[in-house]
């Protein structure tokens, strides 16, 4: 999942705990399997050893193949004391204890969303994952209570680490605010949404929810910021029909060149495991509009506008709010402190604590 052009959610999550894990614990020795060439940012110091070890995992029979078969090859021949998966995949075919990272559990809520080959491994494949891991580190107190209820799980053996805001989002002053909006909105005032582009993510109703907004004559753009993932044609075929939606390609232009000029973040998917741009806005200064469902509710906190995902007309409405509200300064202020919340040390250290428990435990 390290990915130097694709830093999203699980590869952002896994480079900002795995790096501090590495230079806090300079006495460790820290593994990292790759499945493909690897860019050399990733290896955060001298305690690392990077191994490639093929093939690539872009299909679930490679999965099983890399995860059954290769790595337990290979943590024998490192003599490994523990694995750590930071993205919910594991193998069940080695006695090296595991430490699990869960994200989400989407495809158990919204099967209609995978193609067929893919939902097939989750269903077949996740339920052992999370029963074998030594320990589970969820990304959320929604997840965890989330694969409890799915897997009927002891909570006792799961720990929550968030995800933080990642570095180098901070406010834009006026000037620069108009800069972006001449570059990349014709002037013109945006909302924005930022994330990968695919069902889950809602952009049907998002961009039905802001054709509604715009009957009412305001001259808002709205950006989607994102990298194509599933059914990206028929939402280019709603963009393509409209000139105030702009799409830009979220592997070419960085959230942090245009997040911070928006009016708003937009951000109302049927399902988050946790959700990183809400965080992103938040440190930018800009005002949340986001679904009032899993957990996104428990990152925004009283921060943002939350609305129904299933309403175009709520999701309208929460537009309209962000227009007419004298909230927009006290909003901003609650994100100021929401924001510190949540902290990508304290969830390195919370995964590193765990490490280590299953470690001792393993050698008892």
């Amino acid at each position: 999942m390290l990915l130097k052009h694709r830093m999203e959610g699980i590869c952002r999550y896994i480079h900002e705990t795995t790096r501090r894990m590495v230079e806090a614990h300079p006495e460790d020795e820290f593994i990292f399997f790759f499945d493909r060439p690897f860019h050399p940012s990733f290896i955060y110091g001298p305690n690392v050893t990077p191994v490639v070890i093929p093939p690539p995992t872009r299909d679930p029979i490679l999965w099983k193949i890399w995860f059954d078969y290769a790595i337990p090859r290979a943590l024998k021949k490192y003599k490994a004391d523990v694995f750590l998966s930071g993205d919910t995949y594991m193998s069940l075919k080695t006695d090296v204890p595991t430490v699990l990272v869960s994200h989400d559990i989407a495809y158990h809520h919204f099967p209609e969303h995978l193609p067929r080959r893919v939902l097939n491994y989750y269903r077949k494949c996740f339920p052992k994952f999370h029963q074998k891991a030594a320990h589970i580190i969820a990304v959320s107190e929604f997840t965890k209570q989330d694969i409890i209820k799915a897997y009927h799980l002891d909570p006792k053996k799961i720990s929550v680490a968030y995800n933080a805001a990642p570095e180098g989002f901070s406010p834009f002053s006026y000037e620069e605010k108009v800069r972006v909006r001449n570059k990349f909105s014709y002037g013109k005032p945006f909302f924005i949404y930022v994330g990968s582009i695919h069902p889950r993510k809602n952009i049907k109703n998002m961009i039905l929810g802001f054709q509604e907004f715009k009957k009412k004559g305001s001259d808002h753009n709205l950006i989607i910021l994102g990298r194509k993932a599933w059914n990206f044609a028929e939402y280019e075929a709603l963009m393509d029909s409209r000139k105030d939606i702009i799409w830009l390609d979220g592997n070419q232009i960085d959230p942090r060149e245009v997040l911070p000029a928006a009016e708003a973040l937009i951000y109302v998917s049927l399902h988050e495991g946790f959700g990183i741009p809400i965080l992103e806005a938040m440190r930018s200064d800009i005002p949340v509009i986001t679904s009032k469902v899993s957990s996104m509710p428990e990152v925004a906190g009283d921060a943002a506008i939350l609305v129904d995902p299933n309403s175009v007309f709520s999701i309208r409405d929460g537009f309209d709010h962000m227009t007419s509200s004298d909230e927009i300064v006290s909003m901003i202020q609650k994100s100021r402190k929401q924001v510190e919340k949540f902290s990508w040390d304290e969830s390195a250290a919370t995964i590193y604590d765990q490490i280590i428990k299953v470690k001792v435990k393993s050698k008892e």
